[in-house]
């Protein structure tokens, strides 16, 4: 797409793995953050990371010096943001905290600057009205772990140009993902809407008494060949995104979907899950 300088905005685990799959794939990135002990976390991450893959014989001492020198960490958005073909934001997921980055955002991007939220839920023409040229903005959603997982779906709002969509089909790819592009933007995009499904259910079955959550994930894990139940799945991506979620969906239907009781339970005693060493799972365990 010819990006030759790509800001990502976040500095937690999706944010930064973000960053350093584009480093490692030849791009020039610069990742930032408000909170300065994240940027801390993550320039002692990505050394750790990287150090991880020469012992692991995938990259070289060169090549992870390269890498580094494209890797950049700064405290300002401005810094970060000016002259940026490509901004990625992955800041919390919360309305009106991405709101005030994109209207902080506007200050230092032109018009041909290229905007994606990688939010899971929040389609892009929410953030429409705070960006210089609406046509160069969409959603580039990643899973986690982003330097693992292929897959990434590109959202294309009614406000997205073709151009747009297209060019972030093509840096997908370049960074080693396989782009699904959606042509209208949807409640879920395409993993999530499936698996809310799943994830009702399951919930359903474990609020009726029927089963616990861990008998659902091997239920799934062993007579369907998934790799990871749903309630795994949670711990996985983290218990306290579901639980605000399904605290937006209440607030918008009036209609408490399924397991909202046991999330908010969860979310209320910092079970979040892997990150913070409890959720369905004791994950302190050795």
């Amino acid at each position: 797409m010819g990006t030759k300088k790509i800001c990502v905005a976040g500095g937690g685990m999706m944010g930064r793995q973000i960053a350093l799959n584009a480093a490692i794939s030849g791009y020039s990135v610069t990742i930032t953050d408000n909170n300065p002990d994240v940027l801390k976390d993550v320039k002692q991450w990505e050394q750790e990371y990287l150090a991880g893959r020469i012992k692991k014989g995938a990259l070289t001492d060169e090549d992870v010096q390269q890498i580094m020198e494209r890797f950049q960490i700064v405290s300002e958005l401005s810094e970060a943001a000016t002259g940026a073909d490509l901004v990625i934001e992955a800041i919390l997921e919360v309305m009106e905290v991405k709101i005030t980055f994109f209207k902080c955002l506007a200050q230092y991007i032109t018009d041909d600057t290229i905007v994606v939220t990688n939010s899971s839920r929040m389609v892009s023409s929410l953030f429409k009205d705070y960006v210089p040229n609406s046509a160069r903005l969409a959603n580039m959603h990643y899973f986690s772990p982003a330097l693992v997982m292929k897959l990434v779906e590109i959202v294309k709002g009614s406000h997205t140009s073709d151009e747009t969509a297209q060019k972030l089909v093509e840096y997908a790819k370049s960074v080693g993902k396989t782009p699904i592009l959606l042509c209208k933007e949807v409640d879920g995009f395409v993993v999530n809407r499936v698996i809310d499904g799943i994830y009702d259910a399951s919930f359903e079955l474990v609020e009726s008494g029927v089963c616990t959550p861990q008998d659902v994930d091997i239920a799934m894990e062993l007579g369907c060949n998934h790799k990871m139940g749903p309630f795994r799945i949670m711990d996985f991506t983290g218990v306290d995104l579901l639980y605000l979620q399904r605290e937006r969906q209440y607030a918008e239907t009036g209609i408490k979907p399924a397991g909202y009781d046991i999330l908010k339970g969860m979310y209320e005693r910092g079970e979040f899950g892997q990150k913070s060493g409890r959720g369905f799972y004791d994950h302190t365990e050795k």
